[in-house]
């Protein structure tokens, strides 16, 4: 059990780096296309909405096919959404925009994609720096509250790539469909663990 484990972390690590990776080949070998900063940009922001989403798919997953050595993987997939999604602001904020403050205010007030975006980004701080077992162990139950903000994350996430997308939603639609069946998915559960169990029947009549 602890061998598989360690693998499926090597594989969640070697997946959460290899985004990256490219994306560093690609640049230093000059293949990001005519606008390098807005692939660059695109791409990071993609592979955050990914990371997302599979944060959100392992506990189906591991429901449906009881895989339960998936539930450790949680943390350190979550932590990589974070960390793409921050690389995808620093980089629309210090690369695009050149930290001109005022101006990205101003954009992130203007336009709600992007409002939309940020905001996804700021409810993951909170989630990123409670994600250690010091924290879980101090919030007790609260830690589960405060993290189901994931899903108001991704929520906004999906949200941003279907507004930012001008022409082709497929991908947006494709996104917007795994997230509406993972909340559904969810709220099944939610509602057989709320009505718990039905009441046995007395055979007698």
């Amino acid at each position: 059990m602890r061998r598989r484990l360690l693998l499926l972390k090597g594989l969640v690590w070697f997946l959460g780096l290899a985004p990256a990776v490219w994306l560093l080949w690609r640049g230093f070998t000059d293949r990001l296309g005519v606008n390098p900063i807005e692939e660059v940009l695109h791409r990071l922001g993609d592979t955050a909405l990914i990371a997302l989403l599979v944060v959100l798919s392992i506990t189906p997953i591991r429901r449906l096919t009881g895989w339960n050595s998936l539930a450790p993987l949680r943390r350190p997939v979550g932590l990589f959404a974070f960390f793409y999604l921050t690389m995808h602001f620093l980089w629309y904020a210090a690369v695009d925009q050149t930290l001109d403050l005022e101006f990205i205010i101003e954009d992130i007030m203007e336009r709600p994609y992007i409002l939309a975006g940020f905001t996804a980004w700021l409810l993951l701080i909170p989630l990123a720096v409670t994600s250690t077992r010091g924290w879980i162990r101090r919030l007790g139950k609260n830690w589960r509250r405060i993290h189901r903000l994931v899903y108001v994350a991704t929520g906004l996430g999906v949200l941003h790539f279907f507004w930012q997308v001008k022409a082709d939603t497929y991908w947006p639609i494709v996104a917007t469909t795994v997230l509406a069946v993972l909340m559904l998915l969810r709220f099944r559960w939610r509602r057989v663990r709320t009505r718990g169990p039905l009441p046995a029947v007395d055979p007698r009549g």
